[in-house]
């Protein structure tokens, strides 16, 4: 009884080792994927990690500093990214008053050749730069469109009708956009889609054509994706990690804090999926 109970103790501590050895080797392998991982992704985004511990500069940035350089590195690779698409901007009177003559390229290299312009907001606000914006933007030949930003909880004929008697659009015009960002207070889902459903039935019957749809990524994919797929989207996203504009985006809204000459002030920059001749081709006829 002596012996077989020492020789169970014996097996079992000989067999210990060999599952301990496999163990480690599994945590090895782990480790070292995750250390692969980790050290792509900081020579991926080398350039921003340099600019944010100050070593281009050798010294520790501002905040602010930090925050534009970070978006400048990113704004750039967007833009290497997507080489003979065209580029464009959105303005509202947040950028305050645009010098339309000086807006022309954006980094140097990237010709800025559309525009969105904001023209309403709710049932009684017009922008306050709208007049000026669209009269800039027609007189320096920038391709411009006029967009209305939506208040879920009031009425959308009336939202409807302020954005037709603001906007007069002609022949070249972009369609009218309306941007939809945030979900209803004293409201159901349900209400808000047919509101937005009367604002873009509405406004396609006045114009004669079709309205795109601004809105972020998430509230498209959760609320507005399967119900509105006959409209063509126009899609924020300015996450570090995304590089490239998805297939079934209009327009890719990438960044909010882009620096150009003529605006003040940071400014969106957009990308449409497609050349100028494809651009032209859904303009107003």
């Amino acid at each position: 009884m002596a012996r077989k109970t020492t020789n169970r103790r014996n097996s079992y501590s000989k067999a210990k080792p060999k599952r301990s050895i496999f163990s480690r080797g599994i945590r090895f392998i782990m480790y070292t994927a995750l250390l692969i991982i980790l050290l792509g992704a900081i020579y991926h985004y080398r350039a921003g990690l340099a600019y944010y511990l100050g070593f281009k500069s050798g010294k520790v940035l501002e905040e602010d500093e930090v925050d534009k350089h970070l978006s400048d590195v990113r704004n750039i690779k967007v833009l290497e990214n997507h080489k003979g698409k065209v580029i464009g901007i959105d303005v509202s009177e947040f950028q305050g008053t645009v010098d339309w003559d000086d807006v022309e390229i954006l980094e140097e290299k990237y010709p800025v050749q559309f525009v969105f312009i904001r023209a309403t907001a709710g049932n009684d606000r017009v922008d306050r730069q709208f007049k000026h914006n669209w009269e800039g933007a027609k007189e320096n030949k920038i391709m411009r469109g006029a967009y209305h930003y939506y208040r879920p909880n009031e009425n959308s004929i009336e939202q409807a009708n302020l954005f037709i008697k603001t906007v007069k659009l002609q022949k070249g015009d972009l369609p009218p956009v309306l941007d939809i960002e945030k979900l209803p207070k004293n409201q159901s889902l349900d209400s808000l889609k047919k509101g937005l459903k009367r604002w873009l039935t509405k406004v396609e019957s006045h114009y004669q054509v079709r309205p795109i749809i601004y809105t972020g990524e998430s509230y498209y994919s959760d609320f507005l994706k399967e119900e509105f797929g006959e409209y063509l989207f126009w899609i924020a996203n300015y996450n570090f990690y995304r590089e490239k504009i998805e297939d079934d985006w209009l327009f890719w809204q990438f960044t909010e804090k882009a620096s150009l000459p003529g605006v003040d002030h940071r400014v969106d920059v957009n990308i449409y999926n497609g050349d100028l001749q494809q651009l032209q081709f859904i303009t107003v006829e």
